[in-house]
């Protein structure tokens, strides 16, 4: 895949691209998503979505993080329009959140007028700055130190404002950092018949897996066939997440 640095994100751009994605990752790995989460976005990608991938840093004001990002996609949008790499007519565009990555684009959708044609939410989680980052007392123990929302406020806002009304949540079987159920709830209840949800194999990092490119010679020998099953065992469940995620994004197609 050919990925590009477009405006500080990364892009890869399919020749038929069918919809646009916004992509945000886990709050420590969101710094180089291209890399991160690679195997993940190129297997988007090579079934016609346009990737834009947007880094940030994580900070105590998740508002202007959310922000930041949506400028940052924006800009990113119209320069490839602009450019003529991505031609200028209507495509789908859907957000595609990790960890925090989940609550940047709630923010997104509840403070911002965005034209979102769903959104999906995966190993969605809702920490205090103290359960977040175990050295913020030690850091500084005078000050209540909290991101900006904090949880509960966040709840509030995705309850009252958040306008995105097609949603998969996506947790996983061995996952304890995950918060979904709050979540759905809160989206269950503002969108009734509009959320899924789906638990599936694996725990919080099975997004970041990378997926093999295990090439075999020109006869199939017995190492090609131990190469192949340890792919298989191996990336099950990042594959089973890929899956998932294609065929919510596109109920027609058989990925």
């Amino acid at each position: 895949m050919d990925w590009k640095e477009i405006r500080g994100n990364w892009v890869v751009i399919p020749a038929n691209p069918i919809g646009i994605i916004h992509f945000l990752g886990g709050a420590f790995v969101a710094t180089a998503p291209h890399l991160t989460y690679r195997g993940l976005l190129e297997n988007i990608a090579s079934k016609g979505y346009v990737i834009i991938a947007t880094p940030f840093v994580n900070t105590l004001d998740h508002i202007a993080i959310a922000q930041t990002t949506l400028l940052n996609f924006d800009r990113t949008l119209e320069r490839l329009q602009d450019s003529g790499e991505l031609r200028k007519l209507y495509l789908p565009t859907y957000g595609i959140g990790h960890s925090m990555g989940c609550k940047l684009h709630l923010l997104i959708g509840s403070l911002y007028s965005v034209e979102r044609a769903g959104n999906i939410l995966i190993s969605f989680n809702n920490f205090t700055a103290k359960e977040a980052i175990p050295l913020v007392e030690q850091l500084n123990s005078s000050f209540a130190i909290e991101f900006t929302p904090t949880p509960l406020e966040t709840d509030q806002l995705v309850q009252k404002q958040y306008q995105i009304r097609r949603n998969l949540l996506i947790k996983f079987s061995n996952d304890n950092l995950d918060q979904s159920a709050t979540l759905t709830k809160i989206l269950q209840t503002r969108f009734p018949e509009m959320v899924t949800v789906q638990t599936l194999p694996g725990n919080h990092t099975t997004p970041l897996g990378q997926d093999i490119k295990w090439q075999t010679g020109n006869s199939f020998t017995p190492f090609d066939a131990v190469g192949q099953w340890f792919k298989q065992e191996v990336y099950r469940d990042l594959n089973q997440l890929k899956r998932s995620m294609l065929l919510w994004l596109n109920p027609l197609s058989a990925p």
